[in-house]
Order: C-alpha cells, then sequence, then structure tokens
C-alpha cells in the first residue's frame, strides 16, 4: 500500500535510554513512508540536542527539566519552565501541523504531548518501562495509543488503548548470528574459555566497576576471561587492576564497546545495569544476565524491570548495595551450570522483539488515521 507522506513529531529524551529508541523509530518510519517529515522536541540543554542532529534530524529545544525530588530551589523555577515549555510546544505544534505526535519519555514529552491533546492532534507514548514515570501516567488517560515493552501494564493505563510492542534497538548492536569467531578475535579472548561481558551503561556504573576490582584476583584465579566496559571515568583504575594481577591476557578494559554486536556474540554472561533498552538487547541476543538496577533512576524503574525478568527465570538480580559481595559468588554460581545458563537464555524469549520498531510505526500510522 502507497502511503502519503506524514509530518511526525518525536519529543522527550534525556538519556540515551530515550534517545535511541526515538531515533530507531524515525529510521523506521522514514522506511515505511516515503518522504515522512519527523522532527524531534527535546530538552534545550540535554544530549538529545546533540545525538538528535547526528542522526540526522532536526531538534527544536524546550526549556524544561524534571522536578528535584530533595528540597531545591531549582524547585521554585518549574512551574515557570511548564508553562513556557508548553507555550513553546504550542507554538511548534501550530507551526509544523504534525500528523501524529509521539513521546518517548524525559522531561519535553510531557509539555510537548499535553499541547498536541489541546490542539487535539493524534498521539502515542512509547513506555519503555514496566513501571511508568509520573507523566505518562497522567497522560496515558489522555493519549490515543500506548506501546508498551512489559505485559500487564493495565495497572497504570486503559487497556484499550494498549499495544504490547516492544523496545526500538539499534539494528547493528544485536545482529550477532554467525559473528562468534570473530568476536574472539576482536577482542584477543581464548575459544575454549567462557566469557563474562560487563557493561554498566555508556558511562560505565560505578557499584559494578568496584565490585569487579575488589574481585579482580580471584576473577583473574578463575579463569573466567572479561571484556569489561569501564566509562571513561574509570577506565585507568581498571587498567591498574588488571595490570597488578598479570591478567591483561584475560581481562579487558575498555571505556566505551563501539561493537556491541560482537560482543554480545562473545559473551557467556552479562553483568548489566537494567535499562530498558539495555534489557530488550539481552533479551533479544538471548543471553543469561545477572542485573544490578541503578537504584537512583526515576521510580526505581530499574529493579522493577529486572524483577519482573527474574521471576521469569530469564535473569537474576543481585542489589546496588551488595554487589560487592554477592556478584563474583553469583557470577561462579551460574557459569558453573550449563543447564541453568541455558534455562535462562531459553526463558528470554518472552521478552525478545526485534521487530518493536516496525510494530511501533503501524500504530503510529493507524492512529494517523492512514
Amino acid at each position: 500500500m502507497s502511503l502519503k507522506p506524514m509530518k511526525i513529531v518525536i519529543s522527550g529524551g534525556g538519556t540515551g535510554g530515550h534517545i535511541f529508541p526515538a531515533i530507531a523509530i524515525a529510521d523506521t518510519l522514514k522506511k515505511r513512508v516515503p518522504g515522512a517529515d519527523v522532527l524531534f522536541v527535546g530538552a534545550s540543554d540535554r544530549m538529545e540536542m546533540q545525538k538528535v542532529p547526528q542522526a540526522g534530524y532536526p531538534i527544536i529545544g524546550l526549556w524544561i527539566s524534571g522536578f528535584q525530588r530533595n528540597l531545591s530551589l531549582k524547585n521554585l523555577l518549574f512551574p515557570v519552565k511548564v508553562i513556557v515549555a508548553l507555550l513553546k510546544a504550542v507554538m511548534v505544534l501550530r507551526k509544523f501541523r504534525p500528523d501524529v505526535v509521539i513521546g518517548v519519555g524525559g522531561y519535553a514529552s510531557g509539555p510537548t504531548l499535553r499541547a498536541a491533546i489541546m490542539l487535539k492532534i493524534p498521539t502515542l507514548i512509547q513506555e519503555q518501562n514496566s513501571f511508568p514515570g509520573v507523566t505518562n501516567r497522567i497522560l496515558g488517560r489522555k493519549v490515543n495509543r500506548i506501546c508498551v515493552a512489559f505485559g500487564e501494564m493495565e495497572r497504570w493505563f486503559p487497556a484499550d488503548k494498549l499495544v504490547l510492542a516492544g523496545n526500538p534497538l539499534r539494528k547493528s548492536a544485536v545482529d550477532i548470528a554467525g559473528k562468534q569467531d570473530e568476536a574472539i578475535a576482536f577482542f584477543g579472548l581464548h575459544q575454549e574459555k567462557q566469557t563474562l561481558l560487563i557493561v554498566g551503561g555508556s558511562q560505565g556504573a560505578r557499584a559494578i566497576n568496584q565490585a569487579i576490582e575488589k574481585n579482580i584476583e580471584a576473577l583473574a584465579g578463575s579463569g573466567i576471561q572479561l571484556i569489561w566496559q569501564t566509562g571513561e571515568s574509570f577506565l585507568a583504575q581498571a587498567q591498574l587492576a588488571v595490570k597488578s594481577v598479570g591478567a591483561a591476557d584475560q581481562i579487558k578494559p575498555v571505556a566505551f564497546i563501539h561493537r556491541m554486536d560482537l560482543a554480545y556474540a562473545a559473551a557467556d554472561l552479562i553483568v548489566s545495569r537494567a535499562g530498558a533498552i539495555a534489557i530488550a538487547e539481552i533479551a533479544v541476543v538471548r543471553k543469561p544476565a545477572i542485573f544490578i538496577p541503578l537504584p537512583t533512576a526515576a521510580e526505581d524503574h530499574q529493579t522493577k524491570n529486572a524483577l519482573r525478568l527474574q521471576e521469569a527465570k530469564a535473569a537474576m538480580v543481585v542489589s546496588n548495595g551488595q554487589a560487592d559481595e554477592k556478584l563474583l559468588p553469583e557470577i561462579n554460581r551460574l557459569l558453573a551450570n550449563p543447564g541453568l545458563l541455558a534455562e535462562m537464555s531459553e526463558n528470554m524469549l518472552a521478552f525478545a522483539m526485534p521487530d518493536a520498531a516496525e510494530r511501533i510505526v503501524e500504530e503510529v500510522i493507524k492512529v494517523a488515521g492512514r
């Protein structure tokens, strides 16, 4: 079916967990609907202002930030920012005249969706987490469609608006078929040894890094080989730790992994934060995982995300505060039990939705009345 060009606004950001799914949706829209015109609306001081133009899309910034949950003078400006952002969002939407407005979460998403609802423009929310934020819970009653990544979301949103679609992913990161030999060579690993992949996020994760560093001697003596994404700030410390135990051939610290496909292909077990996109990627590549949720994430959504997988026996959860003591025993227990690893890998399949972006774009087209 040939579709006429559409105009779409995608709003939100703040972290890669919001921005990269938004870009994946935009890319899929451009493929699915030739000539589609996509405009992003973000927060003027957040990372989307750099990442979105790098991906080839225009973006307009709103003066908006989050409400601080502790006592802060910044909260005095919050109501003013909301009003200013809402007025600017109304102006942007009136000028651009989109067929649909998509909210992906993040500070700018709220005012932009509210403006669209006021202007009676069709709206869609893409909720990445198993526990939605306050803004999406409020707006869920008023938007036209809600695409979610986890089941049993009726407790938060109207059931008749829900579509289980998954989280849009970077295809390049999860295409691991037939790449194990290439991966072993790329990271300088040994084919016969088990491989542990440590990913705390693009900036690393201090608690995970410290737990690995504290247990570096035991890890070196275990025969397990590591691909260890440390983040830039911890890299030198990690390299010193590896050098101190003479394990440079076995433990590979890097600031950032640019070839996640090869890292996933090499891994027998993954230790990761429990952001929605990290979980979605790990589920698609079907690797067993230990999740260490970031306790300061909004609404503690990482813990709730991770517990969903632990309940399904697809992953294990170690708390941030107990990583020093409990992470290494859990790594050893799982790697010593191939049957359990295979069961976890099989159970990961229930959370894998590799065609999420395509599903969401289909809903966008429906909401637009095409």
